[in-house]
């Protein structure tokens, strides 16, 4: 049996499964994309909830493999090498997880590349600028009297589902007819930003009928409804 005592986040989040691998996360945008990864490969892993309501993000045992206290995270008992491996960061997470699998990423140096170049638009744009309109759409910043910031996220919003709508046209997934991490990396805060966010009127969504589209497909696959509710919320 696999020993991951050496890891301090095994004392806070024990392994019932040491030879599984483990993932530390909560059922966010960025949390459900590895989720969804996992069962979509049908890889075998344990679920560990990482409560930000007790801020287990911020204990020292969490820590130790995602210093930017920012889930998901994982522990690999068999990586590289056949060691154990920590990874945070979700993009990270999923091309590394694509490799061992050998799966959602093209074989071929162009496709792993492009499909690699959305995965950073995911990472740099979608994800920071959708977080942001969820701030002022959602929570606090609805209240703010200045409605500039609240405008320059919607628009810069709006400006990146035009690209990926642009892009979408005529085509099943981000990369053609596969489906890729890209598709895993995005659609979820895409769900998100029309969903829990309640933005898709602020940012006009029905205007973008190659993503909603896509979307649609995305939420219809078995591994993205199960992995979208992985880990369960806190109670």
């Amino acid at each position: 049996m696999t020993d991951l005592s050496n890891f301090p986040i095994t004392r806070k989040w024990p392994a019932t499964h040491p030879d599984r691998l483990q993932l530390y996360s909560l059922p966010t945008p960025n949390g459900v994309k590895v989720s969804i990864m996992l069962e979509e490969t049908g890889l075998p892993y344990e679920v560990h909830l990482v409560d930000f309501g007790k801020h287990d993000q911020l204990t020292p045992e969490f820590l130790s493999i995602s210093p930017n206290n920012k889930i998901p995270a994982i522990l690999d008992p068999h990586g590289p090498g056949g060691k154990p491996l920590a990874l945070f960061e979700s993009g990270a997470i999923l091309v590394y997880l694509a490799s061992k699998t050998g799966q959602f990423m093209p074989r071929d140096d162009a496709g792993r590349y492009e499909t690699l170049q959305w995965l950073m638009f995911q990472m740099g744009g979608i994800g920071p600028m959708f977080g942001q309109v969820g701030f002022f759409s959602k929570f606090a910043g609805k209240d703010y009297e200045d409605k500039r910031p609240r405008d320059r996220y919607v628009a810069e919003a709006k400006r990146l589902l035009g690209v990926l709508d642009k892009h979408l046209a005529g085509r099943q997934w981000i990369m053609g007819d596969e489906y890729t991490i890209a598709d895993i990396a995005s659609f979820p805060w895409i769900r998100n930003l029309i969903g829990f966010y309640e933005a898709g009127e602020l940012v006009g969504f029905k205007e973008y009928t190659n993503v909603a589209r896509v979307l649609e497909a995305f939420v219809a696959r078995p591994a993205v409804a199960r992995g979208l509710t992985i880990p369960a919320r806190p109670q």
